[in-house]
């Protein structure tokens, strides 16, 4: 039988899309459980997009007052592609408050065959110079995989490991760079970037050597060598301390780090309109392995609700199929959980 396969070009995407066990509930207040019936029914049906592989958290910090969480298998460590960026950007706009390297915003990278990697509508036919805030914008905005590349490297994916490890995210992994997950996926060693000539190469299903064999894709795409994991627990702390103004020395870090990521489209997808929203997407198609995600805080008034969703599966149905019912869901627990707090 032949093995479904969606084409390289769709599975070289790393971007933001774009059950029979109750939710987890914390104690609260009467009134606030009393409005509490809406979340978790949209929970439950959030959790049945594929009830082994799904995972959520939502958590309503107010002011002043008690708080809630709710979720579905929030330490469930899940692949989540693109969510990861945010943590890259966090790091970024660490190195230039420290003056590391004189790295800033406005400095210059290049763009050119060297970065090029699929998975990137915003720079992909273009060449020569740009700002480093082009390359971050376009990373969280678009999800563009080559803006993500530039600026890994600028800060190098060992710090990026040391901040989220700092943070005691533990199930947090990102690659070396989207270019070598592609790679390692596709069969190369870890650690090992087929260049923009070998992803060529994979976006039209042609076959790729290394070391004069043939590679042949790897299952594996939830690993601890090349991957992009998270719970939703971590997720979640890493936008409530982010956010919180307890990452960055510098209120003007903060800033950036808000209107960054305030351009994310998977926000203006699911967050009820009229609020306040900051997040980041990420999906990937696979060969029959396929992820949807998006993390990122809202406010309902002055009260911060950070949430976490991820959705893996194996099948024939890929994220782009399936993006309108991950998005319908989330948007239905986002719009229960504005009601409930």
């Amino acid at each position: 039988m032949t093995e479904f396969r969606p084409t390289r070009r769709q599975a070289l995407k790393l971007t933001a899309a774009s059950l029979a066990a109750p939710a987890l509930l914390s104690p609260a207040t009467s009134a606030v459980a009393a409005g509490r019936a809406d979340l978790d029914a949209a929970i439950n049906r959030f959790a049945t997009l594929a009830p082994k592989t799904t995972s959520c958290l939502v958590v309503a910090t107010p002011p002043g007052r008690l708080g809630w969480r709710a979720g579905y298998a929030p330490e469930q460590l899940l692949f989540v592609g693109s969510a990861v960026k945010t943590y890259i950007l966090g790091q970024f706009l660490l190195d230039v408050e420290s003056g590391r390297n004189q790295l800033s915003g406005t400095q210059l990278c290049t763009v050119n065959d060297a970065v090029r990697t699929p998975g990137s509508p915003v720079l992909i036919g273009l060449s020569g110079q740009t700002q480093y805030r082009t390359a971050l914008e376009s990373m969280i905005s678009h999800s563009d995989n080559i803006g993500t590349d530039i600026s890994l490297a600028a800060v190098g994916p060992a710090r990026v490991r040391e901040l989220v490890r700092r943070m005691g995210l533990n199930t947090v992994r990102i690659p070396d760079s989207t270019r070598i997950l592609f790679s390692y996926l596709a069969g190369a060693p870890s650690g090992v970037d087929l260049g923009w000539e070998g992803m060529q190469k994979l976006e039209h299903n042609e076959e790729v050597y290394y070391d004069n064999r043939p590679l042949v894709s790897r299952t594996d795409v939830i690993n601890d060598k090349q991957s992009m994991t998270s719970s939703a627990n971590d997720l979640v702390n890493w936008y409530e301390q982010t956010l919180a103004g307890k990452v960055f020395a510098k209120p003007t870090s903060l800033v950036e780090f808000k209107r960054i990521s305030a351009m994310a489209d998977a926000v203006w997808m699911t967050v009820p309109q009229g609020l306040l929203a900051y997040g980041k997407g990420g999906s990937l198609d696979w060969e029959k392995f396929h992820a949807l995600c998006f993390a990122g805080q809202m406010f309902v008034g002055k009260t911060p609700v950070t949430f976490s969703f991820t959705s893996n599966w194996q099948g024939d149905k890929t994220s782009v199929e399936r993006t309108d019912e991950f998005i319908s869901a989330v948007s239905d627990v986002l719009k229960a959980a504005t009601n409930s707090v």
